[in-house]
């Protein structure tokens, strides 16, 4: 579900807001940010602190969400990210991520939209000499771009009181139909390797750190209120195949909160290849059932979600929430074996 943050409005902001009002119909949700039920597939967005936290030299992914297909118009998300890990010549153990990270994000009659283009950086830190413990920080940096198509609206005054007239005068006046902000977010994150496929990670980030201006009547006291976000994850395996991941998301933005706490089990086809199905359930307080299957083979992992709506917006979506798709790919060097001392040749 999603929230378009508009709040202290003149009269004509009203209208716009008063477009976009079913989607206010359900509380407990963020505001104006983009999310994804299968969050893990996008973890950047989650938090910056997750650039190059991955075992691998580079990685590629993408994730697109559909929602509400029930109502006339869906409201769509895409995301792409790529992000390394790079280690510097004096570095010794610790290392360091950059990466890139793109959303669209389209709502609604009047293609509500929002298109975010960030640079992110990590520092990753190992805490104790096995590298069973890291700590990584992180940080995006980057701009935003929000509007809509005035073109698409219809105003009460555009009414004859019988038919509408799009020749009529809509009698507001709008300062501007999109507009642009400087954005930056902060995060941190630590894991603990209990043991081959065990794990804890967790991860605190903070987004819209200079609460910027979002306002289409040139109102600066409109700003996008600062985001708490906390990311919990736990892996451990309850048998020789088998694994059971269990998350939680818990964001705060505002007034508006979302909890999605799941579980999923990993079913391992061909530990040679780290090939694995998974299958599990998670549920968006107040809002949804996810039902989610994913799937992996080597460094490619790839999933599949849908939304089974319980809000109070059923009523229109007739349960119909949103499905998702994300693929992820992770390119590792091979490191050639290098023998310490010089081979001789043996001859038969």
């Amino acid at each position: 579900m999603k929230h378009i943050y508009l709040h202290k409005a003149s009269a004509c902001y009203k209208t716009v807001c008063l477009l976009f009002s079913c989607l206010f119909t359900v509380t407990s949700l963020q505001a104006q940010d983009v999310h994804f039920s299968q969050y893990n597939g996008s973890i950047i967005n989650v938090n910056p602190a997750f650039t190059g936290f991955f075992d691998g030299d580079y990685r590629v992914g993408a994730i697109y969400r559909s929602q509400w297909q029930s109502v006339p118009v869906p409201y769509k998300t895409f995301s792409f990210a790529a992000d390394g890990r790079f280690k510097g010549k004096k570095m010794k153990s610790d290392c360091f991520g950059l990466g890139v990270l793109f959303n669209n994000d389209k709502a609604g009659d009047t293609y509500f939209g929002t298109n975010q283009f960030y640079f992110s950086g990590s520092y990753i830190h190992k805490l104790n000499s096995d590298s069973t413990l890291l700590w990584s920080n992180g940080v995006t940096v980057g701009i935003s771009n929000v509007g809509f198509n005035y073109n698409k609206m219809t105003f009460d005054n555009q009414y004859d009181g019988t038919t509408y007239n799009p020749t009529y005068a809509t009698g507001e006046n709008f300062a501007k139909n999109s507009t642009t902000y400087a954005d930056i977010n902060l995060g941190t994150a630590l894991q603990y390797a209990i043991k081959q496929r065990a794990f804890v990670q967790y991860g605190l980030s903070y987004n819209h750190l200079t609460s910027p201006k979002l306002t289409f009547q040139n109102n600066n006291s409109i700003k996008i209120d600062s985001k708490l976000t906390n990311y919990l994850a736990f892996q451990y395996p309850i048998a020789s195949q088998v694994d059971v991941v269990a998350e939680m998301m818990y964001s705060q933005q505002g007034k508006y909160h979302e909890v999605v706490p799941g579980t999923m089990f990993r079913f391992y086809l061909d530990p040679k290849t780290n090939q694995a199905a998974s299958i599990g359930v998670y549920y968006r307080t107040k809002d949804a059932v996810i039902g989610r299957i994913g799937y992996q083979f080597k460094t490619l992992t790839a999933g599949f979600s849908y939304d089974v709506n319980t809000s109070k917006f059923l009523a229109a979506t007739n349960r119909r929430g949103a499905f998702e798709i994300y693929v992820n790919y992770i390119f590792k060097k091979i490191v050639p074996f290098v023998p310490k001392k010089r081979v001789c040749p043996i001859y038969m």
